[in-house]
């Protein structure tokens, strides 16, 4: 560092005085750390320190050489200290060991969980199966009732016995022709000499009869129950034709009510689909 010396009237100073002389103190390292440090309006306070720019300068210089030793010195500590970790670890072993029997025995209990909950799965999944079939089975069981029971119903209003069963002939038909033929006489006015069951009564044991059908055929004609009441249903359905027959013949094309009359009782034999048999009487009749 430069060596330097007051101003003043003394004159030349002898070389014996100059290691005398006062230096400047150095730079305390605190005034670096400020949080709000500023270069230069640190450099600043400096210009009554009495030392010259170059000495300055080289002390700031030896200053970050310094403090580049300490952060080099400072990394290199810490690494070793980093380097040296695994092997400054000792006595955890047990503890290690310890935290991995209790991983191992949680894992098995989530695998007997998991086991678990795959069996209830299969048994839900079996019993959901069980009852979508019983509900089958319910469903099916109430479609053979309702064929029973709307059949039995069409063999009492034709009067129709199956199986050895009586017809009920005590009871009043609450379909009975004098019924029928007024509500006859309310769509076409008095029919005087049309005769002949009414039409209406017709129309209602043939959808009757077709709505049997499609419940039948709904079950299955191959089911048991089913291909049982096939004789029944056949005669239900004779039956029904011959009284749309006895009807066709009985009823007279001469007047417009007969004609309405006649024109109603081949759309019913359209609705049961049997127009061959329509053609068959009409025939017939030409013929007499």
């Amino acid at each position: 560092m430069s060596k330097f010396y007051f101003g003043g009237g003394s004159g030349d100073v002898s070389s014996d005085d100059e290691d005398n002389l006062p230096y400047p103190e150095a730079l305390p390292r605190s005034d670096f750390l400020a949080p709000d440090f500023d270069a230069p309006a640190y450099l600043s306070t400096l210009s009554e320190r009495h030392q010259t720019l170059e000495d300055l300068r080289s002390d700031l210089r030896e200053r970050s050489q310094a403090l580049s030793k300490e952060l080099l010195d400072l990394v290199n500590t810490n690494y070793e200290q980093f380097l040296s970790l695994g092997s400054d670890l000792k006595g955890g072993e047990e503890k290690v060991e310890d935290v991995r029997v209790g991983l191992l025995g949680f894992k098995r209990g989530v695998e007997d969980v998991r086991g678990k909950v795959r069996e209830r799965k299969v048994e839900v999944e079996g019993l959901l199966g069980e009852k979508k079939d019983v509900s089958k089975q319910i469903a099916l069981g109430r479609r053979l009732l309702e064929v029973d029971a709307r059949l039995e119903e069409l063999e009492d209003r034709l009067m129709v016995s199956s199986l050895g069963r009586a017809v009920n002939g005590g009871d009043e038909d609450s379909w009975t022709d004098s019924e029928d033929e007024e509500d006859d006489d309310d769509e076409l006015g008095v029919e005087t000499g049309v005769a002949g069951t009414s039409t209406r009564k017709l129309q209602r044991l043939v959808t009757d009869c077709l709505h049997v059908e499609r419940l039948s055929n709904s079950v299955g004609k191959e089911h048991p129950f089913i291909s049982a009441q096939q004789s029944r249903m056949l005669r239900v359905r004779n039956t029904i034709l011959l009284d749309l027959s006895t009807t066709l013949k009985q009823t007279t094309s001469t007047g417009e009510e007969g004609k309405s009359r006649l024109l109603k009782i081949l759309g019913i034999y359209r609705d049961f689909g049997a127009e061959e048999e329509a053609i068959k009487v009409l025939k017939g009749m030409k013929s007499r």
